[in-house]
């Protein structure tokens, strides 16, 4: 297999060798076990077509700087593949452009790791305008640090021009401004849509809908929730990032006329830097959010460490603080945000584990948690309950006397708070008055009185 062989992209239908390199004694408290890791690359790997021929895990203990496995295990590596017929190697662990050129040369097959497999994925499922330009700036910043790989047609110079003659710039040199230009025009694009962005969210605010927003977890069933909750039709699959542009959708709670349910991106563990940076924009609706549903998959024996993994990029969007961090004000962070815990897939649970699990609820009082199944809708209506009533836990009861012929404030105080009694209150000098006695939410009385 030839330079030009390795450099092209990833083909859908090509047979892969899947391999985690497991860091002896590395493993901290939010990564995932070795083995459901290695089960996460395979269905990363499923997500963009691939044929898995074989998967491995293979232990390191000290990461060889050029090559990240020893020799012995590259060798292990390049017999698998021929034993399985394997064209691509994906490395679940991040590689630098050296060690990935290098393993190719070795391996004489096209490598990629799980920085380049998510992008692969995110560049497959982006939908919308706003999707692409995330991904190709995503993609641009993972592929501006990997020029350094030697391909021939990266050697030639182009000369000046006229009087300016001479070596020119390197094609390396050429590429390398080619990136930075469309990452600059991109940055800018996204810009426009931030502010975009904002521009709706001040309407929302104005209009005065709470919003809601669905996190978790990839595959743990924000997108069929989302769906049962709404009568959307979101792809919902048994896949790794089945969704990946933002959905929005009305639905009703009981005391609030109209919320906005926000369905996001999956979250990952090891999610790439530049992905994150690249969906911040996205991922801003919900720093804006009234209220935080996150989702997990109860039934997975990896939930908590899904659930660290969460919370941690949460706090990397600055929705919650860090292990020991201060909360910066200033990065428009929103401490406040109550965030209820949705345990999805309760039906794929044992009578046992069920059990031990509402105990586990009882002894957490403090927090807030729904049992639920998205796919047979039990637990869904205490959800909505639970939601609509922690949306109006400000609520008071407040009296006013307005015009009869207010017709906008009349019809503000029904649809947005629970009217309590309705009476004449005699006449002034423009009409009868009437007498309303409501029970608002804190947020509403702004609004009402901002009419």
């Amino acid at each position: 297999m030839n330079d030009e062989d390795l450099k092209g992209e990833v083909t859908r239908g090509a047979r892969a060798l899947v391999v985690y390199p497991h860091m002896r004694g590395n493993r901290g408290s939010g990564e995932l076990d070795p083995d459901a890791r290695l089960e996460e690359a395979k269905g990363l790997a499923l997500a963009i077509g691939l044929e898995i021929a074989d998967a491995l895990i293979i232990p390191i203990r000290e990461p060889r700087a050029g090559t990240l496995f020893g020799e012995g295990q590259i060798e292990n590596i390049s017999i698998a593949c021929t034993l399985n017929e394997a064209e691509l190697v994906v490395v679940d662990g991040s590689l630098s452009a050296i060690q990935q050129r290098n393993l190719e040369e070795k391996l004489k097959r096209k490598v990629i790791d799980r920085t380049g497999l998510i992008l692969e994925i995110f560049g497959e499922r982006a939908a919308t305008a706003e999707g692409r330009l995330q991904v190709e700036l995503a993609h641009l910043d993972y592929q501006a640090g990997r020029l350094v790989r030697s391909w021939t047609h990266l050697e030639r110079q182009r000369g000046g021009f006229g009087f300016l003659g001479g070596p020119g710039e390197t094609q390396i040199e050429a590429d390398r401004r080619m990136i930075r230009d469309r990452m600059s025009r991109i940055r800018r694009e996204l810009e426009q849509v931030r502010r975009t962005r904002g521009l709706h969210r001040d309407r929302r605010e104005k209009a005065p809908w709470p919003v809601v927003a669905l996190v978790g977890y990839t595959n743990a069933g924000k997108s069929t929730l989302f769906n049962h909750l709404t009568g959307a039709d979101v792809m919902a699959q048994d896949l790794l990032f089945a969704t990946l542009d933002p959905t929005m959708r009305a639905v009703r709670l009981p005391g609030v006329e109209k919320a906005i349910l926000s369905d996001t991106v999956g979250f990952i563990s090891d999610l790439p830097t530049q992905l994150v940076a690249a969906f911040r924009a996205t991922l801003e609706e919900v720093t804006a959010a009234d209220v935080i549903l996150h989702v997990r998959d109860i039934a997975n024996p990896d939930t908590e460490a899904q659930k660290r993994q969460v919370l941690a990029v949460l706090a990397d969007l600055g929705v919650l603080p860090g292990e020991g961090d201060d909360i910066d004000e200033e990065e428009g962070a929103e401490p406040g945000i109550p965030i209820v815990e949705v345990w999805n897939k309760w039906d794929l649970l044992s009578e046992e584990q069920a059990d031990a699990l509402r105990d586990v609820i009882a002894h957490r009082s403090e927090e807030t948690i729904i049992p639920l199944s998205a796919v047979t809708g039990e637990g869904c209506d205490t959800l909505l309950d639970v939601v609509g009533h922690g949306l109006n836990a400000d609520a008071r009861v407040y009296s006013f006397v307005l015009p009869a012929a207010d017709g906008q404030r009349l019809a503000f105080l029904h649809a947005r708070g629970e009217v309590l009694r309705e009476e004449a209150a005699g006449e002034d000098e423009n009409g009868p008055l009437m007498r309303i006695e409501v029970r608002l939410a804190e947020r509403e009385l702004g609004r009402f009185r901002a009419l």
